[in-house]
């Protein structure tokens, strides 16, 4: 029977989709996985139009209007700024409904942006997966475990605790006053950590390696995974931290800034440089707090990463 011509299990829901990004057409699969009918999709662009096409076969490509009027629940997956203006323009246009559960996904906010919405009596939910999508199938297996922060009033807090469970992830409580910290917290370790990925690959290319993620790899996973362990609300990831500044060898981090300084010169890279001395500042700093290093030692490396730079 067509789930969506047809009678469905008690408790699923017809869920519309708002943005066929990367996110709004995993979850939708996701959801559509687990038994909920997706109604219909909202579909600006090719790519997303693509996207729908793979991810939710079948569904229909409508206008918002017709996506939100049709759907028990509303799924809203458009980028941030958007998110506010959106549904206050629908709210003006009457178009939420009595009932009608408001889910969007993005880590910013939590449901005060819901408010127009939830005016004309609709239900607001805020979930936000800490996880990178590629919009594809791939991410479908990434799901399962992976932690969604979910704001919503006390009262109907349970549905969006339901919700991720049903499609395996792990639900967290993120009040809404502590959803811009929580957002800033990830985005700073996760896009922060693929610019680091970025800056040091270039540099190992430009120092003859051929495959740096090959060479990085290793490494990498090695002290990221060390890192997350300790990182566990108990221990201190600086515990693990390796390299000149825990050795508080001052010389050795003075030769990093002049080569990534002759780096800079001649591969336009002085993002680079910024980034060690910035990071190799906190590293000190969170050294010296956790014993680490001794006094003197920080402030030799502090005076190093505090001089002007030498020209090359």
């Amino acid at each position: 029977m067509s789930e969506t011509t047809g009678a469905r299990r008690p408790g699923r829901l017809g869920v519309g989709i708002v943005g066929a990004g990367r996110v709004g057409a995993v979850l939708g699969n996701a959801l559509r996985s687990v038994g909920h009918a997706v109604v219909g999709v909202s579909a600006i662009s090719e790519a997303s139009r693509e996207r729908a096409g793979a991810m939710l076969p079948g569904v229909p490509v409508l206008d918002v209007r017709d996506v939100v009027e049709r759907s028990e629940l509303v799924l809203l997956t458009v980028p941030d700024d958007a998110l506010a203006p959106l549904v206050s323009g629908l709210a003006d246009l009457g178009v939420w409904q009595p009932g009608q559960i408001v889910v969007h996904t993005s880590g910013r906010y939590g449901t005060d942006v819901l408010a127009p919405a939830r005016a004309q009596g609709a239900i607001p939910v805020a979930i936000h997966p800490a996880m990178t999508f590629t919009g594809t199938s791939l991410d479908l297996g990434r799901l399962e475990g992976t932690t969604f922060a979910v704001t919503a009033p006390g009262p109907v807090q349970p549905i969006g605790l339901a919700l991720v469970v049903e499609i395996g992830g792990e639900p967290v409580v993120i009040a809404e006053e502590d959803r811009g910290l929580y957002h800033a917290a990830l985005a700073h370790g996760a896009n922060h950590l693929v610019v680091l990925v970025a800056q040091a690959a270039q540099a190992l290319q430009v120092a003859g390696i051929d495959d740096p993620g090959r060479a990085l790899a290793p490494l990498l996973h090695a002290a990221l995974d060390g890192a997350l362990r300790a990182a566990d609300g108990v221990g201190d990831p600086v515990q693990t931290l390796t390299g000149p500044v825990v050795r508080g060898d001052a010389g050795t981090v003075e030769t990093h800034l002049n080569e990534l300084a002759s780096l800079a010169a001649h591969r336009d890279a002085t993002d680079t440089v910024d980034s060690y001395r910035a990071l190799s500042r906190a590293a000190t700093v969170r050294a010296l707090a956790a014993g680490r290093i001794k006094d003197g030692q920080a402030q030799s490396l502090l005076d190093v990463l505090n001089a002007p730079q030498k020209e090359n």
